[in-house]
C-alpha cells in the first residue's frame, strides 16, 4: 500500500520537475511582450502584425539571437489607455516577458512611455508619432522608430509653402497627435511664408467625424488650401463628403499620411487626386531592399504590404538587432545598445539617434494619383528622417535629461 509519506514525496519531485522543464523552457527563448489596438485600427495594424511576424520567423530561421528563439506575445490594448498599462503589468507579471514593443494612438503610446519609465523596462515605441514620446515625456528606456509627428510635417511643409497659398483650413483629429501636427504645421509655415493666415480649424472626435458639418465649416471660411491630419474612417467620410460637396476642386490640399495603402487603398475609385501626401508607394519603389521586402511578404501572406507591414517589421528587426548588440535583454543594456544603433529596413539603412531616442527612418512625400481606378502616388521621393530632425541644441531644451 503507498504510503502518504511516500505519495507526498512523490508528488514533490514530480512538481519540482515540472518546474525546472518549465524553466529550461523558458530560458530557450526570449519573451517579447507587444501591445497594440488592433481591433480599433485594423486597418493599419493587420498588416502591421503580419510584418513583425514576418520578420520573427527570419530571425528565428536564420538562429534566433545569442542562440535562443525569440518569442512574441502579443495583446490588444483596445486603444485605451487604461487597458494598455493593464495589459503591460499583466505581460511583465504573468508572461514575464523581457522587454515591451508596440503602441498606434499617440495617447496609448505615452502611457506606455510612462509605464517604461516607471518600471525601468525597455520599450520600442513602432507606431506612435507624437514627439512627446521622445521630447517632453522621453526617458532612457523608451526609442521610437516611426518619424514623429514633427518630422513628417516638416517634409511636408515646404511643399505647402511652393504652393503660395495664403488662406488655409485645417482640419484633424483632436487629441495628441492632431493637435501636436497642427501645431508644427502652423509654426512651421508661418516661418517659411509670414503672410500665411489660418482661417478655419476643425477638431473632430477621433473615429466619429461629423464630415458633413465639418465639410460645410471649411466650405464656409473659404480657404485656398487644406491640410488634414483625419485618417482611416474618418479619412474616408471626409473624403466622400468633400467629394461629393465638391470641397476640393480647384483647391490644394496637403494630408499626413494619406498616401499610405493602408488608408488609400480602401477609398477605391473615390480616392482623392493632386493632394500633397506622405505615404509608402511599394508597387513602383525600385530598392533592393523594398523589392526584396515585398517578395517575402508577397510569398508569405499572398498579398501586398503596407506601410504598416514596413513598421511591424522593423520594430522587430531593430530589436533582435538591438538585443544582439547589448549582448542581453538587460533593459539598461538595451538602452545603451540601442543609442547609434544601425538597422537594415526595407526603407534602407536607419539608426536611432543618441540624443532623443528617435529612428531616422524618414517617409515618401509626393502626390496622388488614379491608376486602375485606385489610388496610387506618383512624383514621389524619399526624405531621409534625419534632414527634418531639430539640431542637438534644440533636442536638448526639448528633452529632460535622462
Amino acid at each position: 500500500m503507498t504510503t502518504r509519506a511516500g505519495w507526498i514525496s512523490r508528488l514533490t519531485v514530480s512538481t519540482v520537475c515540472s518546474l525546472a522543464a518549465l524553466g529550461a523552457s523558458a530560458q530557450q527563448t526570449i519573451k517579447i511582450g507587444e501591445i497594440n489596438s488592433y481591433k480599433a485600427q485594423p486597418a493599419f495594424l493587420g498588416p502591421y502584425k503580419n510584418g513583425w511576424n514576418l520578420a520573427l520567423e527570419q530571425v528565428n530561421a536564420a538562429g534566433g539571437v545569442l542562440g535562443k528563439q525569440l518569442e512574441v506575445v502579443s495583446r490588444d490594448d483596445n486603444g485605451n489607455p487604461g487597458d494598455t498599462i493593464r495589459v503591460a503589468q499583466e505581460l511583465i507579471a504573468r508572461e514575464q516577458v523581457q522587454l515591451l514593443f508596440g503602441g498606434f494612438l499617440s495617447n496609448t503610446g505615452l502611457a506606455l512611455t510612462d509605464f517604461a519609465k516607471q518600471k525601468k523596462i525597455f520599450f520600442l515605441a513602432a507606431e506612435p508619432l507624437t514627439d512627446k514620446i521622445v521630447w517632453a515625456d522621453g526617458n532612457k528606456y523608451t526609442y521610437r522608430l516611426r518619424p514623429s509627428t514633427y518630422m513628417q510635417v516638416a517634409m511636408l511643409v515646404p511643399e505647402a509653402a511652393k504652393l503660395k497659398k495664403k488662406r488655409w483650413a485645417l482640419v484633424y483629429p483632436n487629441y495628441e497627435y492632431g493637435q501636436s501636427a497642427v501645431a508644427t504645421f502652423k509654426k512651421l509655415l508661418s516661418a517659411a511664408q509670414p503672410d500665411v493666415q489660418f482661417v478655419a480649424e476643425q477638431a473632430t472626435p477621433l473615429g466619429n467625424v461629423d464630415a458633413g458639418a465639418v465639410t460645410q465649416a471649411i466650405a464656409d471660411a473659404k480657404p485656398d488650401a487644406i491640410f488634414n491630419v483625419l485618417f482611416g474612417a474618418d479619412l474616408g467620410k471626409f473624403v466622400r463628403e468633400g467629394n461629393t460637396r465638391g470641397l476640393f476642386k480647384d483647391r490644394s490640399v496637403v494630408s499626413l499620411l494619406t498616401g499610405e495603402p493602408d488608408y488609400l487603398d480602401p477609398l477605391g475609385a473615390e480616392a482623392p487626386t493632386g493632394w500633397i501626401v506622405t505615404g509608402y508607394p511599394w508597387y513602383s519603389i525600385d530598392t533592393a531592399a523594398n523589392k526584396k521586402f515585398v517578395d517575402a511578404y508577397k510569398a508569405k501572406y499572398h498579398d501586398y504590404p503596407r506601410l504598416g507591414s514596413v513598421v511591424g517589421y522593423s520594430a522587430l528587426m531593430s530589436i533582435a538587432e538591438g538585443i544582439k548588440k547589448a549582448g542581453s535583454v538587460d533593459s539598461d543594456k538595451l538602452a545603451a545598445a540601442f543609442k547609434g544603433l544601425n538597422v537594415q529596413t526595407p526603407f534602407g539603412p536607419i539608426s536611432y539617434r543618441a540624443q532623443d531616442n528617435q529612428s531616422t527612418m524618414g517617409a515618401y512625400v509626393g502626390v496622388t494619383g488614379m491608376k486602375d481606378g485606385k489610388g496610387v502616388m506618383t512624383s514621389y521621393r524619399y526624405i531621409d528622417g534625419a534632414s527634418v530632425q531639430p539640431s542637438d541644441a534644440e533636442v536638448k531644451k526639448l528633452r529632460p535629461a535622462d
